[in-house]
């Protein structure tokens, strides 16, 4: 059964099923301190029949399709609409996250409660929004140098 996919989806993350599958699509990036780039990525949410939502992202140059950056972590929703989240990047910096989500609205709100490992990020916030043309979402960062600014930005559709 392992990788098969067909588990029965647990009902702690049922308010959030809409994110299970793969989403694929571009993003801008930039910082006050670098310039801006385009990105494309690809998001993958899957569920192994536990309370818990598996995340993987991964994203790549458009022009070459050289590899960028990736993460993978796992989400836990809660049922007072709570939600926790950990999350590894390939740079080695961890986040610790912890935000809200609304089952109607389609909205999570991400808040880092702690990043680790990293010498310059101090805060990250992100926020996932389901709309008609598909999954939006927007990450800011702080810095030693700055306070909290937008950083990322796409909009994926559901492949």
């Amino acid at each position: 059964m392992e990788g098969s996919g067909e588990h029965p989806i647990h009902p702690a993350i049922a308010p959030l099923s809409f994110l299970l599958g793969k989403w694929r699509g571009q993003g801008q990036g930039g910082f006050p301190t670098i310039n801006s780039f385009s990105y494309g990525e690809e998001l993958h949410f899957s569920h192994s029949g536990k309370p818990v939502i598996a995340y993987a992202q991964k994203t790549w140059k458009l022009s070459s399709g050289e590899p960028m950056h990736a993460e993978s972590g796992y989400w836990r929703p809660k049922s007072d609409g709570t939600i926790e989240v950990v999350i590894a990047q390939s740079t080695g910096l961890v986040e610790v996250q912890k935000g809200t989500y609304d089952a109607d609205q389609k909205v999570i709100k991400l808040q880092s409660e702690l990043v680790g490992n990293a010498s310059k990020v101090k805060e990250i916030a992100r926020v996932f929004e389901l709309k008609d043309e598909g999954l939006s979402y927007e990450v800011q960062m702080a810095t030693n140098l700055t306070k909290l600014e937008p950083h990322l930005n796409a909009l994926l559709k559901k492949l």
